[in-house]
């Protein structure tokens, strides 16, 4: 069990990507705070891991939300007196906009929740990780690295993301915190297959996608789930300041 005894939060885990590394961060020995904006969403990702044996708690906050994400993260300790690791997951996909048709709305919202929701959840980690240490690991994506067309604000906050993670590694040897980030492809997600495959905007995008992952399909869920497992666990101790690419090798060409 990877991640026996630990303590872990989880971002965004009401569906997606979060709510499959809720479920198998239990299933390797976590006790798992399950963070949503949407009470049922996290309530469901509970009620999945408690039907596997698992021990987790809802915690129902906007990650926008400052001062809730730091009430959350304090109810997580509360429960289950520590905190050991983070997976940073809650996220919106890009506007689907050339450059010009951003509004600063979108811009302002996508920088709030991809970038600065980011920021709150690594501060109250880190803090309660204090003394003992933890993990931390940030979910980026494989345009965080490179650019895309239509996506200039999802881009930019992903890129971001990227130079949060890597500042915050560097003062590991301060907080005892080791911060990695996850780099995805495009992950069948609820959001992705309802909001992003199903908007007409993005209908041209789909066949240059699919060839750029030349693995020869989209990822899953479990597939960013387990990388962040292993990120958070033990048997990554000497990992610190590392992008892991899960995305099938979208970002290689």
């Amino acid at each position: 069990m990877l991640l026996r005894d630990k303590v872990v939060f989880v971002s965004g885990a009401g569906s997606g990507i979060g709510r499959a590394a809720a479920i198998l961060f239990a299933q390797e020995g976590a006790r798992v705070g399950v963070l949503d904006r949407d009470a049922d969403s996290a309530a469901a990702t509970v009620e999945a891991i408690a039907q596997t044996g698992g021990a987790a708690m809802a915690l129902v906050a906007d990650v926008t939300d400052d001062a809730a994400i730091e009430g959350a993260i304090g109810a997580l300790v509360d429960r289950y007196g520590a905190l050991h690791g983070a997976f940073n997951n809650a996220g919106i996909e890009m506007a689907n906009r050339l450059l010009p048709d951003l509004t600063a709305a979108e811009w302002g919202r996508m920088m709030a929740i991809n970038l600065t929701g980011v920021f709150s959840c690594m501060k109250y980690a880190t803090k309660a990780m204090a003394p003992g240490g933890g993990a931390i690991v940030n979910n980026s994506s494989g345009d965080g690295i490179i650019g895309a067309p239509y996506a200039a604000d999802y881009v930019a906050a992903k890129h971001g993301v990227i130079g949060l993670t890597r500042a915050a590694a560097c003062e590991a040897r301060h907080t005892g915190v080791r911060v990695n980030a996850l780099l995805p492809g495009l992950i069948l997600t609820p959001m992705v297959e309802e909001r992003l495959i199903g908007n007409p905007a993005f209908e041209k995008q789909m066949a240059p996608m699919v060839e750029r992952h030349s693995i020869g399909r989209f990822g899953k869920p479990d597939d960013v789930a387990e990388a962040a497992c292993w990120l958070l666990s033990d048997r990554s101790a000497f990992i610190n300041g590392a992008l892991l690419t899960v995305d099938g090798g979208y970002t290689a060409r």
